[in-house]
This record gives structure tokens, sequence and C-alpha cells, in this order.
């Protein structure tokens, strides 16, 4: 019976593991996929052919002739199309009569076939049709319909041809290893900020005072409020013209001129006579991330602290041991 409510809950998981393992894998293998690819945006559909009819001349009285002339090019300048062609239905009326070369006609129906045509293909076909009463009473225009295109073209983004095109440019391009030292920084350094406010918030809210059911609910606030409020309420406090923050330091005396924290790369500051260059914005963002997930490392760290016996506590400080060796020897390590 066990086994088989076992089998039974395993059962219901698996739809929502596979869910779950589909939103995660699916962009990630997508990526990768598209890591061989040398797309661009006009690489984003395939190769089609593009039809534009009109009508030249005029069709006022039963027999007269004109010329619908059906101007065809391939949407791509470099890829081309196999088997590419069109085919038109005319208005009630009016009939087929003056047809070229790879052209047929079947009622109203006209198929032009163009066979293999290559990237940045342009031409006209003219077919001639005479007029009957009925389209004199009733005129249409035969742009009204629009033309079906057939053909085969291969995408960029679904055949089995790859490349290290994009590998290659990235690892060429100047600016390369100052993005991957950003993002080594923005990763260790944000990770690390989470996870050291998020300790120290689990060590305050440890103890038992007053108020500490409210302000476990406000370190909370910053994980679970919307990510666009909170960006936009920490663009507004340090906006370089109108910020909270860049208007303290002023009155305060301690800059000249407002900082732009989100614009600023850097800025050079010298420490016992050594100038190094300050990354502004990276830091601001890097303390945006830091501020906006320790939440979640100070839930799990002090779920983790709340199950950690007293006694063992009690039993360090009748031995003499100080708050910081209790933290670093007892609390630290679990």
């Amino acid at each position: 019976m066990a086994r088989r409510e076992m089998r039974l809950a395993y059962a219901m998981l698996l739809p929502t593991f596979a869910i779950v393992v589909a939103v995660v894998m699916g962009p990630l293998l997508a990526n990768i996929w598209i890591s061989f690819k040398p797309v661009q945006l006009g690489d984003l559909r395939p190769a089609t052919v593009f039809v534009n009819e009109r009508l030249r001349g005029t069709l006022d009285a039963a027999g007269d002739t004109a010329e619908v002339e059906y101007r065809v090019r391939n949407s791509s300048r470099e890829d081309a199309i196999a088997g590419a062609g069109f085919t038109d239905t005319m208005p009630d009326g009016l009939t087929p009569t003056g047809l070229p070369d790879g052209c047929t006609a079947s009622g109203q129906t006209v198929t032009c076939t163009l066979g293999d045509i290559a990237g940045g293909y342009r031409d006209s076909v003219t077919v001639g049709v005479t007029a009957d009463a009925a389209y004199v009473a009733n005129p249409v225009n035969p742009r009204d319909a629009e033309p079906a295109v057939f053909g085969s073209a291969s995408n960029v983004l679904t055949n089995f041809e790859f490349s290290l095109e994009n590998f290659s440019k990235v690892f060429s391009s100047s600016e390369f290893w100052h993005v991957l030292r950003v993002s080594f920084y923005y990763t260790i350094f944000g990770t690390a900020g989470a996870l050291v406010t998020g300790l120290f918030a689990a060590q305050l809210l440890n103890t038992v005072f007053p108020g500490r059911g409210i302000l476990r609910g406000l370190f909370l606030f910053p994980y679970v409020a919307p990510v666009i409020a909170v960006a936009f309420t920490w663009v507004v406090l340090l906006d370089p013209f109108s910020g909270t923050l860049n208007s303290i330091l002023k009155q305060m005396d301690l800059v000249t001129e407002p900082i732009n924290f989100f614009g600023q790369r850097s800025v050079p500051i010298s420490v016992f006579g050594l100038t190094f260059e300050f990354p502004v914005a990276l830091t601001t963002v890097i303390a945006f991330e830091a501020w906006r997930y320790f939440p979640l490392s100070f839930l799990f760290i002090l779920a983790r602290m709340q199950s950690v016996s007293s006694d063992m506590y009690e039993a360090a400080e009748i031995d003499g041991a100080t708050p910081l060796q209790q933290f670093w020897y007892i609390s630290l390590p679990q």
C-alpha cells in the first residue's frame, strides 16, 4: 500500500517536474543552439517570395484587354528559394488570355512557376487579361485578391549547419575581457553581499525583542516587492539632479558636484598615496543586487540559527566565550 501511494505521489509530481524542466532547460538549450548560428535580425524568418500586383490598362467595355503585372522578389538578399512561384485567382469576368512562359491557367486561376531563384532576385511577370460583360458590370481590382506564393528555403535557425563565427567575434572583440571581468565581479560580489547581509540580519533577529516580527516582515520587503517598483525607488534616490542621496551629500559638504551613480563608469580615488579607478556604476548595481536578494539568504540562515539549541550558547557563556566567539564557533559553522 505504501509503495503504491509512493508511486502515485511521484506520478502526481511528474507534470510539475516536467514543466519546470521545460521552462528552465528550453531557453537554455535554445540559447546554446543559437550560439552556433550566425544569425541577425533579418535571419529570424526564412526567405520567402513577395508578390505585388497591379492592373495596367482600362477595362471599360466587354472585350477590352489589359495586363496584370506581378512584381516578384526574394525577401532575402543571400538565401535562395527552391521551386518558387505563385498562384492568383482573377475576379469574375476577367479571363487570362496572354500567358508568359512558366505560367498556366485553369479557369480564373493563374499559376506561375519561377523555379529556383537566387538571393536578391527581382523580376516581373505580365499576364494579359480580357474583360467580359460580367466584369464591366461589377469591376473588381485584381489587387483585392492576394496571390498565394510557394517555395522552400532553408532557415538558418532550424537547419543543421553550425558555425563558430559568433564565438570568434566574441573572443576577438576588444571589450570581451572587460565584459567578462565585470560579469565575474557582479556575480561574485553580488552573491557575497547578499549572503553577508543576510547573515548579519539573521544574527540581529535571532534574539527576542519587542517588534521582532514587524522588523522581520520589513526585511522581506526587497525580495517580495515588484522589481520595477524597487528599481524605480533606487533610481529616484540616486538621481544626480533631484536624488535624495546627492542632496544629503551636498548639504554635508562631502561632494561639490552630484554623483551620477548609474551613469558614471568610474572615479579616481587616492588611498595612502595610491590612486585607483573606483567603478561607481558597477558598485551601485552590485549594491542593489545584494539588497534585493539578501532576504532570501536571511530566511534560510535565520531558520538554521533558530534550530540551534540555546543550551550550546549557555554553556559557551558559562565557559567565558564572548558574543563574537559564540558567533564564530557556534552560529557560523551551522
